[in-house]
């Protein structure tokens, strides 16, 4: 999902627009986690950029879209630009520490 998302509507009042962006994200989210995964791939990550237009995005974690998106409505920006990539991950298991404890 690479958008830019205005901020502005005609019709719909500004806390009712967030709130519907917000709920499109997330249901974007949930659709890209719910895809098969490839063949030896555990797990579904998202490489997150936001900002006021695509050439100022800024790379961020999943779980703060929707501070960024609050703080944009805050500066009153006319619009902002998001964008979310699926990528299939494999979870390397960490070596015991527990194991690590019994031997002393």
């Amino acid at each position: 999902m690479k958008k830019t998302i205005a901020l502005t509507h005609p019709k719909l009042q500004p806390a009712r627009l967030v709130d519907s962006i917000k709920h499109d994200i997330k249901k974007y989210l949930n659709r890209e986690r719910r895809k098969t995964l490839p063949q030896g791939m555990d797990y579904w990550t998202f490489d997150c950029r936001f900002g006021a237009t695509e050439d100022v995005a800024e790379e961020i974690h999943t779980s703060e879209i929707n501070k960024h998106i609050d703080a944009a409505v805050a500066q009153e920006l006319p619009a902002f630009y998001v964008e979310i990539l699926a990528r299939a991950c494999h979870h390397d298991p960490r070596s015991s520490t527990k194991a690590a404890d019994d031997e002393v």
